[in-house]
């Protein structure tokens, strides 16, 4: 079970706003709670790395990126108002009617997405989809300078969404997506520290995954770390609710426990380690086919140097990339335990080139 300890953790994590390539909030708040138990780095692309040494054992990464969608500032007209431009994947109808908390140079900035009303709009505007240039953000201000008192072009921002405990041990939060990927791989090296094995431990919070078709941090963590095996952690999509074709994304659903991707990306090593282990602790998974790329951090940890021996763990989430995602925390619970677990398992003596 998750600690009072992790969960307060957990909490403040999510609730610390870091957008793709503005994570330097979030990534603090995660290597002080790592320096707790782990030695603690950072790289110059916004990296954070936690290590534990094992007994001279090959060396593992467990990677969980930190970066949440997000918004940014591209004009302020004349009157102050603030006109944004997306960070990551959105649904621009979800900005519809938010409120948005802004990094500004001195504090928080807050401002509400405003579009033209509804009885305004003429019959066909009505059925048309918004888009970002249809909507502007309102801080208050009188005039350009007046904002700019508060905010440049550049800023960033995301929604002003806080954590929210849910029946059944979940919660919902608008940093999901995956910020909790971050949480996991850290609380898996709190569980491997408590009695290492050989392999030594790196867990990292990766950067830009969200922007990152170039392979954003987790590239740059495996290039310097090396490691010859490496999990992604990341969420997917929780197939339990009204909309959804499990033909096309599988069975996935909120306290069922850790997805295992299998597919050109994963090792049929490090997928064996997870689903054996998953197996031998009585621990409830599902199985995600991905045909191609993953689109997580995997794509970018299996091609690193010579590559690396890659698995990917998802936890199933709903609503992603909304302001209310939801996810499980008994799931993240298994996610950590199975980690923890696998690493133990990982020797010297494990052949990664098996196929």
């Amino acid at each position: 079970m998750l600690t009072a300890h992790s969960l307060a953790f957990l909490k403040t994590l999510l609730d610390t706003p870091g957008p793709s390539g503005f994570e330097s909030a979030p990534a603090k708040v995660w290597r002080a709670e790592a320096a707790t138990f782990s030695s603690v780095r950072a790289d110059v692309i916004g990296n954070s790395l936690a290590e534990v040494k094992g007994s001279g054992g090959p060396t593992i990464l467990l990677a969980g990126h930190i970066d949440e969608i997000g918004v940014i500032v591209t004009w302020i007209d004349e009157n102050g108002f603030v006109y944004i431009d997306g960070i990551g994947g959105w649904d621009s109808q979800v900005l519809v009617g938010q409120r948005i908390r802004f990094i500004g140079r001195d504090g928080e900035v807050y401002g509400v997405v405003g579009k033209k009303p509804i009885h305004l709009m003429k019959p066909d505007e009505r059925e048309k989809v918004t888009k970002f240039a249809d909507m502007w953000v309102d801080i208050g201000a009188q005039s350009r300078a007046e904002a700019n008192e508060r905010l440049f072009v550049g800023d960033c921002g995301v929604l002003d969404a806080k954590v929210t405990e849910m029946p059944n041990n979940r919660i919902v939060s608008r940093s999901i997506d995956d910020r909790i990927g971050a949480f996991v791989v850290l609380e898996a090296l709190r569980r491997y520290a408590e009695t290492p094995g050989a392999a030594t431990v790196i867990a990292v919070a990766t950067t830009q995954e969200e922007i990152g078709f170039h392979g954003g941090g987790a590239r740059v963590a495996a290039q310097s770390v090396g490691p010859q095996m490496a999990i992604a952690v990341d969420v997917t999509f929780a197939t339990d609710h009204p909309g959804i074709e499990k033909k096309e994304v599988g069975e996935h659903k909120l306290g069922g426990g850790p997805v295992l991707t299998r597919g050109s990306v994963t090792s049929p090593v490090v997928f064996g380690l997870l689903r054996d282990t998953a197996e031998s602790l009585q621990m409830p998974y599902s199985l995600h086919a991905a045909a191609r790329a993953t689109s997580t951090d995997a794509d970018a940890l299996q091609l690193a140097r010579d590559g690396v021996a890659t698995g990917l763990v998802s936890v199933p989430n709903r609503y992603m990339h909304s302001p209310n995602e939801m996810v499980s925390l008994d799931d993240l619970d298994a996610a950590a335990t199975l980690l923890a677990e696998v690493c133990r398992r990982v020797t010297n003596s494990t052949d990664f080139t098996a196929r």
